[in-house]
């Protein structure tokens, strides 16, 4: 009997989306601008390689204001932060660098837009995760959170809330959720409450939509998946959500060592992808484990283009020219 060939296809786009890569780029930018110590509240983007390569150069991460010494440098993640970190980080003269996700801070303006216009609003996401903090402390008094749950939970947890009388509902979301998840909490909130609002355009950002999507159009190709990315990173945990959902067996490994310790010899046609935050060196190490394993690369599926980018603050920018740096 011939023995079947074993087969890789990589989704694409995959890897760093542009909220990410300028993430990074900024703290890279501001070693060489002011050197160290350098703080960053939280890690700049969750992915471990990435967070243990800048600590190695003397970034120094922290969870707490109160960690940073006074007159101190900091930047703020990539996930951005409530608005009571920013007066924190003002009463002790630190400063400042935003590296906040564009579409992170256009989430935030809507739940002050919102909250002001004294709209209700649901903010679907996962409560622990520090995106979500951050839009909430935007207005908490006029905030709930609902977290993405099997139907049955989620059944109860919405039949449990209460909200203020006479107020218009919106909805706003985690950018970095599974869109079928998002939308299966959407028909909930409706069923209960069917005035619900949603927002001009969705939250859940396009380099999410499109490295989900991307799995889906694989899936039917693959008996199963490997997910590139940490433990901690929310939209590489969804990317192995949406292949199981599709009924294709998938894993998450944050790199080659994990990939080592797996038995490989009953799988034959895998579908390879990377959460948002993943680094090319660690993508290119595992297909290259991959393919020394035998599994040839056939013709990438390719999804979408990603063309887009976000700039890097202008001070910053600034600040590199005075020492003859170009970006």
């Amino acid at each position: 009997m011939k023995k079947k060939e074993k087969k890789m296809i990589l989704c694409v786009p995959h890897g760093f989306c542009a909220g990410v890569d300028r993430a990074v780029k900024m703290v890279e930018l501001a070693l060489e601008a002011y050197g160290t110590p350098l703080y960053v509240h939280h890690e700049i983007v969750h992915n471990e390689v990435v967070v243990n390569g800048l600590r190695e150069k003397g970034v120094v991460f922290v969870n707490s204001i109160d960690d940073v010494p006074g007159n101190s440098r900091l930047i703020f993640s990539a996930h951005g932060v409530p608005p009571g970190v920013r007066r924190q980080a003002e009463e002790l003269n630190l400063k400042t660098l935003d590296a906040t996700c564009p579409l992170v801070t256009k989430v935030h303006l809507e739940a002050i837009r919102y909250a002001k216009k004294g709209y209700h609003i649901f903010l679907i996401g996962h409560k622990k995760h520090v995106e979500v903090q951050g839009t909430y402390g935007e207005a908490p008094e006029s905030i709930t959170i609902v977290e993405p749950a099997n139907e049955n939970s989620l059944k109860k947890n919405i039949a449990r809330l209460t909200i203020p009388e006479n107020h218009q509902l919106i909805y706003l979301t985690q950018t970095t959720l599974s869109v079928h998840d998002c939308n299966r909490v959407v028909q909930a909130l409706k069923n209960r409450f069917p005035a619900l609002t949603a927002p001009p355009k969705d939250d859940i950002c396009y380099a999410t939509t499109n490295r989900q999507n991307a799995v889906k159009a694989t899936c039917s190709k693959v008996d199963f998946f490997v997910v590139i990315g940490s433990e901690n990173s929310s939209n590489s945990r969804r990317l192995v959500e949406v292949a199981l959902n599709e009924g294709v067996a998938a894993e998450l490994f944050q790199n080659v060592e994990q990939l080592a310790s797996r038995d490989w010899t009953s799988i034959v046609r895998i579908g390879v992808t990377a959460g948002a935050s993943t680094p090319a060196v660690v993508i290119n190490q595992i297909i290259n484990f991959l393919q020394e394993l035998g599994f040839d690369r056939e013709s990438d599926m390719i999804y979408a283009e990603e063309k887009k980018m976000f700039s890097i603050p202008r001070d910053l920018v600034k600040d590199l020219g005075k020492r003859k740096m170009v970006v």
